[in-house]
């Protein structure tokens, strides 16, 4: 049940733009429970995989597909999701990052 005074499709894309982030982040920027994910990361090394692993707006496309195929609910919502999932799960990693600045501070 989402929380109150959001509705169901804001609850749905702001679960999704979370969930995207974090597969990605993990997988781009973590070692991973047991230190899996920098296994693999080092495993794959500079091939084309490697480059994909280490490319946190290229993972987010495709972690955001299952999500988008998750939350959606026709064909149509499902093919809009998956880019704007991945755009907030950009634009989130950015804000943490402090590549964005979100309020003005020149006051």
């Amino acid at each position: 049940m989402p929380a109150t005074g959001l509705d169901r499709g804001t609850y749905r894309l702001a679960l999704g733009i979370l969930g995207v982030w974090r597969v990605a982040h993990l997988i781009a920027a973590e070692d991973g429970p047991w230190d899996v994910v920098v296994r693999l990361r080092n495993r794959a090394g500079q091939s084309q995989w490697g480059q994909l692993m280490d490319c946190f707006k290229c993972l987010s496309i495709w972690a955001a597909a299952p999500f988008a195929l998750a939350l959606g609910d026709s064909a149509s919502e499902r093919m809009m999701l998956w880019p704007a999932l991945s755009a907030g799960a950009i634009l989130l990693e950015q804000a943490m990052s402090g590549e964005v600045q979100l309020t003005d501070e020149s006051d």
